[in-house]
């Protein structure tokens, strides 16, 4: 089918459940899984961040061609970041991504605007919500490429 660039948008995530037992504030980041690429999103520190954390990132995974559709999907996990224990798991989300990537395959870019997914914890229970955008966009091939820029490449002989 060909390959492409998937590019998330991390907006923001509302009702998080605080995960520290002492009352210290929560710190959420977020792991963004793509097959086996993984990007980080930064802490979110302060007042008001910990249940209603706001990023404002932008993520990109390099896509090859569409095989399996169990094969894309995008998985969120929201994190607790602790500076003196192993981080604690605040929930996660997962998007199915096979129909963008289908769309953008078909016209050059296939988008799902930013909208709300479901925070869920590993039994199924909600625990908030987090707001993210997914766009995918084709790379053309190398032959396409040097077609569209006159095949400039072929000009200079050493």
């Amino acid at each position: 089918m060909g390959k492409g660039i998937l590019e998330v948008q991390l907006i923001d995530a509302k009702g998080l459940a605080s995960t520290d037992f002492l009352g210290g504030d929560t710190d959420p980041y977020v792991l963004i899984q793509y097959r086996s690429q993984e990007r980080k999103s930064s802490i979110c520190r302060g007042a008001g961040q910990g249940s209603n954390p706001s990023w404002n990132e932008t993520f990109k995974f390099v896509v090859h061609s569409p095989s399996g559709e169990h094969q894309h999907k995008l998985i969120l996990k929201l994190m607790d970041h602790d500076t003196f224990t192993a981080d604690d798991f605040m929930g996660e989300a997962t998007i199915n991504v096979m129909d963008v990537i289908a769309l953008g395959m078909e016209n050059g870019i296939g988008e799902l605007r930013p909208c709300k997914h479901r925070v869920v914890l590993a039994d199924g229970t909600y625990c908030g919500e987090i707001r993210v955008g997914v766009k995918f966009t084709t790379e053309m091939k190398e032959e396409e490429e040097e077609e569209e820029l006159g095949g400039w490449k072929h000009s200079f002989r050493s």
